[in-house]
């Protein structure tokens, strides 16, 4: 199912206006998630708003926004309150300048969006701003409402359409002065720098996304299988240290010493990934399939679900996983 527009209204370039709605290019949904939960009966856990001095339940047509002035102090603003100062940017994403994408420190970007014409008006009125864009070299900067704050966006053409990306404001990003300061001016050796780049030569290569592996969240998904199926659980071996390696000069030495035997297994692990992921992209079968996230883990219920898990599993060991997966339905 398509995602939701976080946000729809008109972007305009000088008198040139088109409807389009904005839309997250990004997702957290395929990642494990958690609930808190009862540990004596299996329960969710739920929050309640409450008033920080009787300790009573608030409704949430009692509940207004306020800001702090003093300890006990609070000037409240209504919904309202905060209509009446509503920007234009809260209906139409205005471009103001064009500027060098070179220019944008990465420090300021937030996160992306997809903006893409609403409906079927406007399309060549879309079409020219984002023509206009990719012709110049350049990233337009506008300014956005979301969530009742207004927000500087950086539009830059993406294939047939645009991508915008949040920016921070200057007083969100911190001076590098005050981490920066007390780092030593270390001198190096020409030896040292060329035995480094030896060591980025062999680790060099394309960026290709669809090679990443999120290790944590792997294990996670393989703990949770395991508790499923009434494995055991193991304790992990704490992973080995660097070594007593005192001298900088030695250090680069054994790194460039293992980057070498490891290369050629390495090389082979990229190609098989690469071929993979394109013959996913072709629409053809992969040899290994490619699994996301979700797919990783074991079927709660639905058709074969309960006997896909039994079949991986004891029985015994299956009876142990019983009892926590019902906990967790029951919340």
């Amino acid at each position: 199912m398509a995602p939701r527009a976080n946000w729809k209204g008109f972007l305009r370039l000088s008198l040139v206006t088109c409807p389009v709605a904005l839309y997250p290019a990004t997702s957290d949904t395929e990642k494990v998630s958690f609930n808190q939960i009862n540990r004596k009966t299996g329960h969710r856990i739920k929050y309640l708003k409450v008033d920080a001095e009787t300790g009573d339940e608030v409704t949430s047509e009692d509940i207004v926004k306020g800001y702090k002035v003093d300890t006990d102090t609070y000037i409240e603003v209504t919904k309202d309150e905060l209509d009446d100062i509503a920007l234009d940017s809260t209906h139409t994403i205005e471009i103001d300048e064009f500027v060098p994408k070179a220019d944008i420190d990465n420090r300021y970007l937030i996160r992306p969006y997809y903006l893409v014409p609403d409906g079927k008006v406007g399309h060549d009125a879309y079409a020219v701003i984002r023509e206009t864009i990719r012709s110049m070299d350049k990233v337009a900067i506008g300014r956005v409402v979301l969530t009742n704050r207004e927000h500087i966006i950086a539009l830059e053409p993406l294939e047939s359409g645009l991508m915008g990306t949040l920016l921070r404001y200057p007083y969100e990003v911190r001076s590098e002065k005050e981490y920066f300061d007390d780092i030593q001016d270390v001198k190096l050796t020409r030896d040292m720098l060329d035995l480094a780049k030896h060591i980025v030569e062999k680790k060099s290569g394309a960026f290709e996304p669809e090679l990443f592996e999120d290790h944590y969240e792997t294990a996670l998904i393989d703990l949770i299988n395991k508790k499923r199926s009434g494995m055991p659980i193991t304790a992990k071996a704490a992973p080995k240290t660097g070594g007593n390696v005192i001298n900088l000069m030695d250090a680069l030495k054994k790194s460039l010493a293992s980057e070498k035997e490891a290369a050629p297994a390495a090389k082979v692990a990229r190609e098989t990934a690469k071929e993979t992921a394109k013959e996913t992209v072709k629409g053809k079968k992969p040899k290994k399939r490619v699994e996301g996230q979700r797919e990783m883990l074991l079927p709660i219920s639905g058709k074969g679900g309960k006997d896909a898990a039994a079949k991986t599993a004891p029985k015994e060991a299956t009876k142990k996983a019983d009892k926590p997966v019902r906990a967790k339905k029951a919340g």
